[in-house]
């Protein structure tokens, strides 16, 4: 997944970055943790602009969240927790955690669209529940583009700056990228085998 990740940032540049962010959004094994911070490593690098790195990393963001969104407005609550009892075991979403991000959206209204995107175990389905409350587009992209600047500006120049380091930690790079991957990976697969018992 790493170098993947790499090559589509090397040759698509920020089409890439859209493109891996949205997928990011809309299927959470996708770590923003590997693809913005490498983003910023190319940056810094001077292959691209930081600024237009973190532009296109909360446009793809945006993009994916839309999906969701619309799923929640369309579907209601009932219909999303029994598309979730169907398909989660492959989003690892179980109908228990879509009413936890209602539960969420009702407690702190706008702002939970605002927090959730900075919270990986909230991040991908909280514009579901903003969907179902048909909270207003205006807002929610606002909130939805706050939350997302931060997350994605956060990791970005963590790339950035460490490209100053390079060459101390060049040995290191590559097999602590894979380390990021097989615990993004082995989360997942956890999340798998125990969806049963969460779903119960």
């Amino acid at each position: 997944m790493f170098e993947w990740i790499v090559r589509t940032i090397t040759d698509l540049g920020y089409a890439g970055i859209v493109f891996l962010m949205f997928l990011e959004n809309v299927f959470p094994p996708i770590p923003s943790e590997l693809i913005m911070p490498m983003a910023g490593f190319a940056a810094a690098r001077g292959d691209l602009n930081v600024w237009g790195v973190i532009a296109a990393g909360i446009l793809g963001t945006i993009l994916g969240t839309l999906p969701w969104y619309i799923a929640g407005a369309l579907l209601g609550i009932d219909r999303l927790k029994a598309l979730a009892l169907r398909f989660g075991r492959v989003l690892t979403i179980t109908p228990e955690e879509v009413d936890q991000a209602v539960r969420w959206f009702d407690r702190y209204g706008y702002v939970a669209v605002f927090i959730g995107r900075l919270i990986p175990a909230i991040r991908t389905i909280i514009s579901a529940p903003a969907g179902v409350a048909r909270m207003p587009m205006l807002p929610f992209l606002v909130w939805t583009s706050i939350g997302t600047g931060l997350w994605v500006g956060l990791l970005t120049f963590a790339g950035y700056l460490l490209e100053a380091e390079f060459a101390r930690i060049e040995a290191y790079i590559d097999p602590l990228s894979k380390l990021v991957v097989v615990a993004v990976v082995g989360v997942y697969i956890w999340r798998l085998v125990t969806f049963g018992r969460r779903k119960g």
